[in-house]
């Protein structure tokens, strides 16, 4: 028969386990501290910050310039597919209908995730093509955006001359996204973690579309 331990085992069993604890607790190492890489604006270089100071994801950091920034940026990319919009029945290329369709499915995406950011901070969604693309207070026009006479005559060419306009039109309209973005970081916006990534691929995404354009327009040259 199995007698019961005595209160002196028990006593000497948990003061075993306590030197046992205290021992792998000095020898643990201590956790390493987590490093965060955040994307700079357009053209500068990232920065490392310490995860105590990781920059808030819970919308308070975001400026009256951001809110701007996204309800202009709506109606500029909304431009962009109204004159994709034109290419069919006017051009002839093969080039230029698959590449407008990228500009289509990039820029609607874009439009899709400026109306959700705006929405979650219970700021107003301006109407698709409201405004007529000028900046707030009906002054000029937002950097890159086609006047009606521009986009009259480019709804009037046809074949090459219909391509040609449509690649020109379209990398001034791109510079103008770019124009808007480094007006964005001048005026102290774009800090807040998720505008900040969003204009750092659109800032990218518009420079490859105009290289690529460029491309198309010096080979109908050639």
């Amino acid at each position: 028969m199995i007698s019961s331990p005595s209160l002196r085992q028990l006593l000497a069993l948990a003061v075993a386990a306590a030197a046992i604890s205290a021992c792998t607790a000095e020898t643990a190492a201590p956790p390493a501290a987590v490093n965060v890489v955040q994307p700079g604006a357009p053209g500068q270089g990232s920065k490392v910050l310490p995860a105590g100071e990781l920059p808030s994801s819970d919308g308070k950091e975001y400026t009256d310039a951001d809110v701007r920034f996204m309800q202009g940026m709506i109606r500029h990319h909304s431009q962009a597919l109204r004159m994709t919009a034109l290419v069919a029945g006017r051009s002839e290329s093969g080039d230029l209908p698959r590449f407008a369709k990228r500009i289509e499915i990039s820029q609607q995406d874009e439009i899709d995730q400026m109306v959700r950011w705006l929405r979650a901070r219970l700021q107003q969604v301006p109407s698709v093509g409201s405004g007529g693309g000028h900046d707030h207070g009906g002054g000029e026009l937002m950097p890159g955006m086609l006047s009606e006479a521009q986009f009259a005559e480019l709804e009037q060419a046809k074949g090459a001359r219909f391509d040609r306009l449509f690649y020109e039109d379209m990398i001034q309209h791109h510079l103008g996204a770019l124009t808007m973005v480094e007006r964005l970081f001048g005026d102290g916006g774009g800090e807040e973690s998720e505008i900040n990534q969003f204009v750092t691929h659109v800032d990218a995404d518009q420079r490859i579309e105009i290289d690529r354009m460029r491309t198309l327009l010096a080979g109908m040259d050639g």
